[in-house]
């Protein structure tokens, strides 16, 4: 089974990728993972894409298409595979298309899960890290034992930048504007799998597994 994943950020994509992976034993290929691989392992196109990401700049469209299809050859996808955060852009879509078509592949669904955006404000501006180790907190899904204060060391807990209300509407309306046009591409092809994003991790999972059948 060959899905694509897609979610706003706070819609909990990557708790239900994990679930997704140990259910239908397909690896999880993220865009992130795969430069960091690539440029790890000085492959050309990791390479390539290093003088790119060293010099701030996005990594072109033909570099991370390049390293998808190099991805999509290995063995362990044989079975199936599951991206996550690729592709982003219409261009990006078809370019995919034409890669799959080449392997003799293509995508089976498009899961989309779907929060309301003052729910995704909720949880991500609840978000609290530790200051001294790091560890993570929620003041409503998840909080300390004592507020402000980590319950694993005692350091104090702050609120990140990118999770303060503006940056987090803004981070929504970026997400809002580039998948718009993916979402309705995905929908004309027929592959477009919509779901509830709100309930349960359980509940939620359960949806996901109804559509796949």
């Amino acid at each position: 089974m060959n899905l694509i994943l897609l979610g706003p950020p706070g819609a909990g994509k990557g708790t239900q990728a994990k679930r997704l992976i140990d259910a239908y034993g397909i690896p999880q290929i993220s865009t992130g993972d795969m430069l960091r691989e690539a440029v790890k392992n000085q492959t050309q196109l990791g390479l390539e894409a290093k003088k790119y990401m060293d010099a701030g700049q996005l990594v072109p469209d033909e570099v991370v298409i390049g390293l998808v299809k190099e991805r999509l050859a290995q063995p362990d996808c044989a079975k199936g595979f599951m991206l996550d955060g690729f592709p982003r852009t219409v261009a990006q879509a078809e370019e995919l298309d034409k890669v799959l078509a080449e392997m003799g592949k293509a995508i089976d669904h498009v899961i989309s899960i779907e929060v309301p955006n003052e729910e995704l404000i909720g949880r991500l501006t609840g978000r609290r890290t530790c200051r001294n180790c790091g560890a993570g907190y929620h003041v409503i899904f998840d909080p300390p034992k004592e507020e402000g204060k980590c319950d694993k060391c005692g350091g104090e807990l702050y609120q990140r930048d990118d999770d303060n209300e503006a940056t987090v509407a803004n981070r929504l309306k970026v997400y809002e504007s580039q998948t718009k046009p993916l979402i309705d591409y995905y929908q004309a092809k027929g592959l477009l799998r919509p779901i509830d994003g709100v309930g349960s991790i359980d509940d939620i999972f359960a949806r996901i597994k109804a559509v796949l059948g």
